[in-house]
């Protein structure tokens, strides 16, 4: 009877997992791969409906609503903006009230309503902007307010269901695994590895065949394909339901930061250290030795109120949520320089020539993005079963290198990638001159293949197969258990605010090299432009930006495992290396 409990007990996750209803679940019919099929199948035509939208809408800005160079540019990065900002909402509605699964579904009905509201927009006559085929816009009718509105409306509101979406639905996938299982925890190493294969396989037929629809087709099954992708997902997501782990929500992460933070600034002049004063929750010895101001909060003074005094372990996760701010500075530049993808690199591929073989055939200039996200598949499985099994026979560490080296390695890339990209355009320039192509009025393509642009498009993949995929993991990895949810939205804040920031330098260069009569730098004709000079700029801001994360990278602390199951993942390791030593000595 012992040995049947036990046996019991032991089918159940350690990491407190649930049901739907609450009740605990047995590790061999839950979570794992299982689970997680379900999961990255959704991710994949999910990626591909929003990146159905994202990767070719300055087009349609600039061709259907007229938008200038610098105006479209900014409304793409301005949206894309909102889409990876609103996830810090979607992360406390999961963490504090619903529950990261209810909240992914509502969030889901809002995002496919935005979806559908866009597809009319684009669809239904009195809608949608009226075809002109003046490729200056000059002569086309105005766009209307209602357009506009609709337009941007759906835009806007498909942003807030991504705001719950995003943050969470990494996080269930993430989840099917536990921490406490040395087997499942080396299955979770890879996890995020094959989420952005899946992100990219989706976003793959997103920037070929989708792109080309928009283009040759019509904008009407360009964004009613999409719209269907994103309601087959979501199908599929809610088929896996009796198969998914989920973790019981644990109250607001802000409001305990806020309560924490608060506490220690009304007991400043308190002293923290161990001199006999009792600790809530804890002794000083498992104070962590960064940021111990914010110790005060747990030191008992007399008051149990909750703005007064919070327990040890939610200072060190406040701690933790907070050590962790730094790097997530160091990635906002990266991010603008991701914004160019879809905005200055595609408008870049609109001056260029497109045509294939005899003619016959033209490449839409978003289709480029399709090259990211081929190297960054090659990259992904290239990094994950060659370069981490064979570094790892060196370093001993279960991922091959630090999450914060393979960030370090991403951010070296971008620099290549913009100093790439500026000479690129000096040529293109270059070529566009000799042709007369930067003269006024004229609008023909310069003589230059479109493919000149690759080198830029193929080092952005293999800069987020390191950056991208390891940004997600590690504030993901280094988030507190009851905080995971907010974790994830890190990584998305990042790329929030480095579109922000790509609108904010777009508009600040632009206005600065302006003056005093000049025609600047950014103008809506591309050839008598200085895009190089741009690149140039955004080359050394991420140089400058790559110094600071290093100095920061040093003295960062990683969190301490809640589990010993990286130890056995290391120890398995040094006794393989131990044992393939021995056989060569014997040999």
């Amino acid at each position: 009877m012992d040995s049947f409990e036990e046996d019991t007990v032991g089918a159940y996750t350690k990491d407190g997992s649930v049901d739907l209803r609450g009740r605990p679940v047995l590790r061999s019919k839950t979570g794992r791969w299982t689970a997680c099929s379900f999961i990255v199948v959704y991710e994949v035509f999910e990626r591909m409906a929003y990146y159905g939208i994202s990767s070719n809408l300055v087009i349609y800005l600039t061709t259907r609503l007229h938008q200038g160079t610098v105006q479209s540019a900014n409304n793409v990065t301005n949206w894309v903006g909102t889409i990876w900002l609103t996830p810090i909402l979607g992360a406390y509605v999961a963490d504090a009230l619903l529950g990261r699964y209810w909240t992914f579904i509502i969030a889901s009905a809002i995002y496919l309503m935005g979806m559908s509201l866009l597809t009319l927009s684009v669809s239904v006559s009195p809608l949608k902007p009226a075809i002109c085929s003046d490729p200056t816009g000059v002569t086309c009718p105005k766009t209307t307010t209602l357009q506009l509105g609709v337009f941007f409306g759906a835009l806007y509101t498909l942003a807030v269901g991504t705001g719950g979406t995003k943050p969470n639905i990494s996080t269930i996938g993430a989840d099917q695994f536990d921490e406490f299982d040395p087997k499942e925890k080396s299955h979770k190493l890879s996890f995020f590895n094959w989420w952005m294969f899946s992100i990219f396989f989706g976003t793959l037929f997103a920037n070929t065949v989708l792109v080309y629809i928009q283009d040759n087709v019509g904008w009407t099954l360009g964004y009613g394909l999409p719209t269907i992708g994103l309601a087959i997902s979501i199908a599929i997501f809610v088929c896996g339901t009796p198969f998914y782990r989920h973790k019981i929500p644990t109250g607001s992460p802000f409001s305990k930061m806020a309560r924490v933070i608060v506490a220690s600034i009304r007991k400043w002049n308190v002293d923290s250290r161990s001199d006999g004063k009792e600790i809530n929750g804890g002794d000083h010895s498992m104070n962590s030795k960064s940021l111990r101001f914010l110790n005060k909060a747990a030191v008992e003074t007399g008051s149990t109120k909750r703005w007064m005094l919070c327990s040890q372990t939610e200072v060190e996760e406040t701690k933790q949520m907070l050590r962790m701010l730094p790097i997530l500075v160091t990635t906002f530049i990266p991010s603008t320089m991701i914004a160019q993808i879809g905005t200055l690199f595609v408008k870049q591929g609109t001056t260029l020539d497109r045509q294939v073989g005899s003619g016959t055939f033209t490449i839409p200039p978003a289709s480029l993005t399709g090259f990211v996200t081929l190297s960054m598949l090659i990259s992904v499985v290239i990094y994950d079963q060659w370069f981490v099994k064979f570094i790892r026979k060196f370093t001993k560490n279960p991922r091959g290198i630090t999450l914060l080296q393979r960030m370090g390695i991403g951010m070296l890339i971008h620099i290549m990638i913009m100093t790439v990209a500026s000479l690129t355009e000096r040529h293109r320039l270059h070529v566009a001159r000799v042709h007369g192509n930067d003269i006024k009025g004229n609008t023909s393509n310069v003589p230059l293949s479109i493919f000149v642009l690759l080198p830029q498009f193929i080092l952005m993949g293999i800069a987020d197969a390191f950056l991208e995929v390891a940004k997600i993991e590690f504030f993901y990895d280094q988030a507190p258990e009851s905080m995971k949810s907010l974790g994830t939205s890190y990584s998305m804040t990042s790329l929030g605010v480095g579109n922000f920031l790509s609108s904010c330098l777009l508009s600040t260069v632009e206005g600065i090299t302006k003056r005093n009569g000049s025609g600047g730098w950014i103008t809506n004709n591309l050839n008598a432009s200085h895009l190089d000079y741009y690149y140039a700029f955004l080359a050394i801001l991420t140089a400058i930006n790559f110094v600071a994360f290093i100095l920061i990278s040093r003295f960062y602390v990683y969190k301490v495992e809640i589990s010993d199951s990286m130890d056995i993942l290391k120890e398995e390791l040094e006794n393989k290396s131990a044992a393939k030593e021995v056989s060569l000595v014997e040999t």
